[in-house]
């Protein structure tokens, strides 16, 4: 299925633009003005076609790389930005920021947020909500330790 390029060869009246514009007029005026060449462009690549490169799979793979802004964030999780920065005061998540200075969020991040908004919506306060989610990984993270610990054995 063809896409339309981004960049039009032509203006609306079927005028080149651009480097095209140079390459048709130069093909034209070479053939005396009767003959137009055509620019050839290659397909745009869909995603599956597209090269990756190996910094770039690492990321995608990556649960903790800082892929959202915060407006997408928000709109993912159904909750406005001034819910995420409070997520932030209450010390659950804290983003980290672009060049800029805009607040990104991991897919890690978004999770601890969707749990806190299912928490509130259920009448958790959010103080309350952020505390439990804040021991709840803990838990879960001294769990997975103590287990690693087991399976290894015990080292003296």
């Amino acid at each position: 299925m063809d896409r339309p390029s981004t960049a039009p060869a032509a203006e609306p009246g079927g005028k080149p633009r651009g480097k095209a514009a140079s390459s048709t007029l130069a093909a034209s005026a070479a053939s005396g003005g009767k003959a137009q060449a055509r620019l050839q462009v290659p397909a745009p690549q869909t995603l599956a076609e597209a090269p990756v490169e190996v910094g770039a799979e690492t990321k995608l793979d990556d649960e903790d790389y800082p892929a959202y802004s915060m407006g997408r964030a928000a709109e993912i999780l159904g909750v406005s930005a001034a819910f995420l920065r409070s997520l932030g005061a209450a010390k659950l998540i804290e983003p980290q920021r672009s060049e800029g200075g805009h607040r990104r969020y991991s897919r890690y991040q978004l999770r601890l947020a969707a749990r806190a908004r299912q928490m509130v919506d259920h009448g958790t306060a959010l103080e309350a909500a952020c505390r439990i989610i804040i021991l709840e990984d803990q838990l879960a993270e001294a769990l997975r330790i103590n287990t690693q610990l087991q399976q290894g054995g015990t080292r003296q």
